[in-house]
């Protein structure tokens, strides 16, 4: 993966507005539980969505390589700084060992994350072990039709994250996900699959049975 949190380099105008694209139905999703507990991995060195999330959940815990200490400062957001398989397996430990309750999340979001994996199904079996039952994994990703827009914006045009776009090993389609989230645990009749933003991102909802 890219060697820095997303944040702690200059994010472009790009990168703001797919951010911003992205909060709306991750939000939706939010809402539909009372007091929610929220994971956000890759939450980027400002953890933009938790910040946004914090007056109206419970409790947040976000992974990424650097947290800015303004983050931090939220009395109910906590944050574990490195990479997130590990610090994943650690919150899977922690949940088994408090006998499923508290310890695991209402919602995980998995966002601008597995297109920079190699081997993308140990995150998202990770991320499943840590819902709570009718918990809701999102997951945002870029598809082969945004390949084009995104290589196009930061290669020519200048407009994106070089090393960000440089360090993708995959796009996904509605076909390449689907299989990754059933191997994963996730019943089909529990995922949602929908293309956004004009069919450059793939948003996907698995509920957790």
């Amino acid at each position: 993966m890219a060697t820095e949190a997303l944040g702690a380099q200059r994010l472009t105008v790009l990168d703001v507005v797919g951010q911003r694209l992205s909060r709306r139905p991750i939000a939706a999703v939010v809402r539909g539980y009372e007091a929610p507990r929220v994971l956000d991995v890759g939450c980027g060195h400002h953890a933009g969505l938790l910040v946004e999330l914090a007056p109206k959940i419970l409790r947040g815990v976000g992974v990424d390589r650097s947290i800015s200490a303004d983050a931090k400062r939220h009395a109910n957001l906590e944050f574990f700084e490195g990479e997130a398989q590990p610090a994943l397996r650690s919150l899977v430990e922690l949940a088994a060992e408090d006998s499923f309750a508290a310890a695991r999340f209402d919602v995980v979001c998995l966002c601008s994350v597995l297109e920079h994996l190699t081997a993308p199904e140990e995150m998202l079996a990770l991320c499943h072990a840590l819902l709570a039952r009718r918990g809701s994994l999102i997951v945002n990703v870029p598809t082969w039709a945004g390949k084009v827009a995104l290589e196009t914006a930061a290669f020519r045009l200048g407009l994106s994250n070089v090393a960000s776009i440089d360090d993708h090993k995959m796009y996904y389609s509605k076909r390449d996900l689907w299989p990754l989230l059933v191997r994963a645990g996730f019943r089909p009749r529990a995922i949602r699959l929908r293309y956004h933003k004009l069919g450059l991102n793939l948003f996907a909802v698995a509920e957790k049975g």
